[in-house]
């Protein structure tokens, strides 16, 4: 059937838009489908670096639980070296160092924490790990090294275990009023569901006759 006159102006203009415009259209056409088909590739690839990692820190916590301690260097440096961005390496070097912590390897627990504090995957694992060096410092008598430590700004959640600690530390350098100061703000700043932990900083806090 014969094309009107104004279905012939249609196809005419569509033809000439798409002389214009046609090239840059099929380029964004392009660039989205190798955009998705790179969203795809990414996507793949982390699953695959979180299965490794998992099954890395499986590894770790296997070892640890064997009191394996080749094992446990093996899995915890492949995790570090391999897969650091992961929250496994993480969870993996505090686990690790929490095994050398209570084997008395204060060393090894330190070099654990210190690769948590530089390269840790979140600020919260961060925050742990600067608590438990700074128990680890404490344990040494490094009592200005714990307390630097203890003057950065954690999260909500850690506030009353560094407010604890940076009493116990003040206590070991013989600081009383200081400590006490302390121990009021890990009281203030504690859950209230955590019974155990606020009767045992009460009883510290009483030892000092606060």
């Amino acid at each position: 059937m014969a094309l009107d006159l104004e279905e012939q102006e249609q196809i005419a203009e569509l033809k000439a838009w798409w002389r214009q415009h046609g090239t840059r259209i099929l380029s964004i056409i392009a660039a989205v489908a190798v955009g998705f088909a790179g969203w795809v590739a990414y996507r793949s690839y982390s699953q695959s670096q979180s299965q490794q990692a998992s099954a890395l820190y499986e590894q770790v916590a296997k070892a640890a639980g064997a009191n394996d301690a080749k094992a446990l260097r093996d899995a915890s440096g492949a995790l570090a070296e391999s897969y650091s961005g992961t929250a496994y390496a993480s969870m993996g070097a505090l686990l690790a160092a929490r095994h050398y912590y209570d084997r008395n390897d204060l060393k090894s627990a330190k070099a654990q924490l210190q690769w948590v504090l530089e390269r840790g995957s979140s600020d919260d694992f961060k925050d742990l790990a600067r608590l438990r060096l700074a128990a680890v410092l404490l344990d040494e008598k490094a009592h200005d090294e714990a307390l630097k430590l203890l003057e950065a700004k954690p999260a909500a959640a850690y506030e009353a275990q560094y407010a604890a600690l940076r009493g116990d530390v003040l206590v070991a350098k013989n600081q009383a009023a200081e400590a006490k100061a302390a121990y009021k703000l890990a009281l203030e700043k504690s859950d209230r569901k955590n019974a155990a932990f606020q009767e045992s900083v009460r009883m510290r806090l009483e030892a000092l006759g606060g």
